[in-house]
């Protein structure tokens, strides 16, 4: 589903610095993939580079068949919107919209769905994670765990087949970081859903399925 193949990256400024040295890496389908590491070890730069929210990179990556370098920007905008769902570790919902609202906007973007279709999928996305009951309430309204659950129903709403995600149980306590867990490793293994979070949290590293640490911007 995921490969690269040399991937190197610089921040360019008074002095050059490389974020990632000669990555190199396989991702199967349906696998739920940690990237670990201390900060500044290069995690969040891998995972932004991976999902095309940054194209600036030397090597190769390849995303479900694609090669990313082959592509232009509205080829990577169309994939990033039909393949790929993101989830950070803050949720980013507008608190003025209602949940629906903010779990549709992704497939409205698509315009892929009637809106008909749209508030089916909604819906159906959000009986998966609990909060059928939450429809018709503000963004604002929700706790913190709920939050991060319509965040993920929204990640979801276009069926992608990779979901990454940045510290996504960061901002949570352990009983909804165990949640959250519990929902990607549902996806992963019922869904077939590949899943690539980063994480600084040892026991949600350890409970995927494989762990990629990082040092000083290589595989270790």
């Amino acid at each position: 589903m995921i490969s690269t193949a040399g991937l190197n990256k610089f921040y360019k400024g008074a002095e050059q610095f490389q974020a990632l040295r000669d990555v190199s890496l396989e991702i199967a389908k349906g696998e739920f993939v940690a990237i670990t590491g201390q900060s500044g070890s290069g995690k969040s730069t891998l995972l932004y580079v991976l999902s095309t929210l940054d194209t600036d990179y030397d090597g190769e990556i390849k995303i479900n068949g694609n090669i990313l370098k082959n592509m232009n920007s509205n080829q990577l905008s169309s994939l990033r919107n039909k393949d790929i769902g993101f989830v950070f570790q803050f949720h980013y919902l507008l608190p003025e919209f209602t949940v629906l609202e903010n779990v549709s906007l992704p497939a409205m973007k698509l315009k892929k769905f009637s809106p008909k279709q749209i508030r089916e999928k909604a819906i159906e996305k959000l009986e998966i994670l609990g909060l059928q009951d939450q429809i018709n309430k503000k963004g604002g309204q929700l706790s913190g765990g709920q939050q991060q659950r319509v965040a993920i129903a929204r990640a979801l709403i276009n069926d992608p087949v990779i979901i990454f995600g940045d510290e996504p149980t960061g901002n949570l306590d352990s009983n909804n970081a165990k949640i959250v867990f519990d929902i990607f490793k549902e996806l992963s293994e019922k869904h077939e859903q590949t899943i690539v979070i980063v994480t600084h949290d040892p026991g949600i590293a350890a409970k995927s399925d494989r762990c990629i640490t990082l040092k000083d911007g290589r595989i270790v």
